[in-house]
């Protein structure tokens, strides 16, 4: 699958759960082929902003714009890694890519190829709720990087993941750099951000500190 679309655009992002404030004001525009590490105290609206330019929240006031697509054709072409592993955990590794692929409409040699490329081999016939953090982290982006989607959103993804998994990880980014994908990225863990980001954007209380 091809990507869909080069930029996202953020204009006037406001966010309010009731009378809390999570966004105020975001303007920032994200590019093809650069990772965006966001970077914020927690409680800054970093997980918002992702959850908003997934399509798991919509915002009170402003605009999120994927190229020319429209937010519901922009959908298919949006992966993302989040707090949450988003698979079925009583479905084996291999059960759920095979049902997000048909989701997708992809072929099902995607779904061994991802396997692979997550060295998931040796538990992909187990279900998940038995695998620990990092095995479900691993599945998790799998089923993120299924679609070989335009826009590629990490909550967090290296929580879990030991020394080799941290440095495959980094390798997985740099690919999709390379194929010319999106990459929004929030992370705590400073070292990791530092080696994989082309430019870092700050939250402070729910708005965009200046560059």
């Amino acid at each position: 699958m091809s990507v869909e679309f080069a930029e996202v655009t953020v204009r006037g992002l406001l966010k309010m759960y009731g009378t809390t404030r999570a966004l105020i004001g975001v303007d920032v525009a994200f590019t093809a082929g650069t990772v965006t590490v966001v970077e914020g105290q927690n409680g800054s609206g970093k997980s918002t902003l992702i959850q908003i330019l997934g399509q798991l929240a919509r915002p009170t006031r402003g605009e999120v714009r994927y190229g020319r697509l429209t937010r519901r054709q922009a959908r298919p072409h949006i992966g993302l890694l989040g707090h949450s592993p988003l698979l079925y955990p009583d479905l084996d590794t291999r059960a759920n890519l095979a049902f997000f692929a048909d989701l997708y409409s992809l072929e099902a040699s995607r779904v061994e190829a991802s396997i692979a490329r997550f060295e998931l081999e040796a538990i992909a016939d187990r279900p998940v709720r038995t695998y620990s953090r990092g095995q479900q982290q691993r599945a998790s982006l799998a089923r993120a990087l299924l679609p070989e989607p335009s826009l590629l959103l990490l909550d967090e993804p290296s929580t879990g993941l030991d020394i080799e998994g941290i440095a495959r990880l980094e390798q997985i980014v740099a690919e999709e750099r390379a194929r010319g994908a999106i990459v929004v990225v929030v992370s705590h863990d400073s070292g990791f951000s530092e080696r994989i980001a082309d430019r870092v954007i700050r939250l402070h209380r729910g708005r965009l500190e200046p560059s």
